[in-house]
């Protein structure tokens, strides 16, 4: 996509990572927890980031379809070849639960497709992002995005993914909330197929950089996830050579459906990486 637009979606992302730590290093904070409808937490800082985001955003040519943002209609998102897909804030509950594992994601989706994505870490300051034509990346300490910045100066700053080709046995990442029969099932049958097999637990679309970052093999999700949450890591394992399909069939997953709900998945590195 144009570096000048996804650079923009960078520094919305990292100026909504810095909202959330206004709110997440304040001793007398009030999170405001909300129940949202599917009885998932909703806190002010979902709120204040979504709010930054859509200012960055609403200057670009792209409507926006956030987690926060107000319910649209199948029938008018049906129009939308070219979309921004936004989680202000992917892992409320680890959010709520101060552990540091949650994430703003920002996807640029094309056809069905996310071609383009950012993740930010605000306690981390750990920027991810990337696209299909010039590969992912990652940066490691970034607290601001100037304004008169580029795409290209921090792809000078930062690691080009995957980064890490070898490590020890096989690694499955798997959610630090979701650990579902299904998962545990999956992971005995990697059990039975590789000799040392290791089990990472993490929140948010972290488990997806863990794979775009060549330090985990497979990342199973068998538990229901929305579009919002995977779309940002799904173009960034796209971008540095990986996949993300649906766990019944080798067709990676579709975006802007009529149903938001995301079926279970299986994200896969680029292939041969190991070799």
């Amino acid at each position: 996509m144009d570096k000048k637009i996804l650079y923009v979606a960078i520094r919305a992302a990292i100026e909504a990572g810095a909202k959330i730590m206004e709110v997440y290093t304040d001793p007398d904070a009030d999170f405001e927890i909300e129940k949202k409808a599917d009885n998932s937490p909703l806190t002010i800082a979902d709120r204040k980031s979504h709010e930054v985001i859509s200012s960055f955003l609403k200057e670009t040519p792209y409507p926006i379809l956030s987690e926060e943002g107000k319910k649209i209609a199948t029938d008018e998102r049906r129009s939308w070849n070219e979309l921004w897909v936004v989680d202000p804030l992917d892992g409320t509950k680890e959010f709520i639960k101060r552990n540091g594992e949650f994430t703003v994601n920002i996807a640029y989706v094309r056809n069905g497709y996310p071609e383009a994505g950012v993740i930010y870490i605000p306690v981390k300051q750990e920027l991810y992002f990337g696209d299909c034509e010039t590969g992912a990346y990652k940066v490691n300490g970034i607290a601001q995005a100037a304004p008169d910045g580029t795409v290209e100066a921090l792809m000078e700053k930062g690691c080009r993914l995957p980064y890490e080709d070898k490590h020890e046995g096989f690694v499955v990442v798997a959610s630090r909330s979701h650990l579902t029969p299904e998962t545990e099932a999956y992971i005995e049958q990697m059990k039975q197929q590789h000799a040392q097999v290791t089990t990472v637990s993490s929140g948010s679309s972290l488990k997806l950089c863990l794979v775009a970052e060549g330090k985990a093999d497979v990342y199973p999700r068998f538990a229901p996830t929305m579009e919002w949450d995977t779309a940002a890591g799904h173009a960034i394992v796209r971008a540095a050579g990986g996949e993300v399909y649906q766990a019944e069939e080798k067709t990676p997953l579709r975006y802007n459906k009529e149903d938001l709900l995301n079926p279970w998945f299986i994200v896969l590195p680029k292939e041969g990486r190991r070799e």
